[in-house]
């Protein structure tokens, strides 16, 4: 779907990563650089609380994954109506969407369990809007499960070490031209700052 002007039309900024990277902060300190310089803002995550991302979302966190063939059903049902309800109206009235996760995840841990990166992507872009900008938030596994250990909250069955050490590697290997590698192991400001100079120069 095109705006009537490219002019007009918002953009699509999505963060990625494993847990425990710092998505939701950064997003968070990039929405109040953004809307400082007189930009419409407005921030989600996925899957999202919708009827096909809760069911991800509670089997994860019951310890326990849906099968494989209905994981992957439920996370593009559920990216097909963020697209159509959410994504998609807010870029044509020209807001800037800044999102925690979006099908990269999907390649990055249904690729980790086995399904082929690229039909993953293909199956994806088949509907859903490409990013403008994507950031890949790279911090060790290590410093991932002990940022996870520290919160105290209770583990899903996606994070343990070896499974995220799959995603990590899965995500190094992607080539996007709009896809940019980001150091997210040092203090918080310092991550901001890079991700402030992407879109400096990429899309303001």
């Amino acid at each position: 779907m095109e705006a009537d002007s490219p002019h007009l039309r918002g953009c699509l900024v999505v963060f990625e990563g494993i847990d425990g990277t710092g998505k939701s902060t950064q997003i968070k300190l990039l929405a109040e650089y953004l809307r400082a310089q007189g930009k419409e803002v407005v921030t989600d995550y996925e899957p999202t609380r919708g009827e096909w991302g809760m069911k991800v979302r509670n089997a994860a966190l019951s310890g326990e994954r849906l099968g494989l063939e209905e994981e992957i059903n439920c996370l593009l049902q559920d990216r097909r109506e963020h697209v159509r309800e959410f994504i998609e109206p807010a870029l044509q009235r020209g807001a800037w969407v800044l999102l925690d996760r979006y099908y990269l995840s999907m390649m990055a841990y249904q690729g980790a369990t086995g399904v082929n990166v690229e039909e993953i992507r293909q199956m994806n872009e088949e509907f859903a809007t490409v990013p403008d900008v994507a950031f890949w938030l790279d911090i060790p596994v290590e410093m991932a499960m002990e940022r996870m250990n520290a919160r105290g909250n209770d583990k899903d069955a996606f994070e343990n070490e070896p499974f995220l050490q799959a995603c990590a590697d899965i995500y190094s290997a992607m080539e996007m031209p709009w896809l940019f590698r980001i150091e997210a192991d040092g203090a918080i400001e310092e991550t901001q700052a890079r991700v402030r100079e992407v879109i400096r120069r990429e899309l303001l």
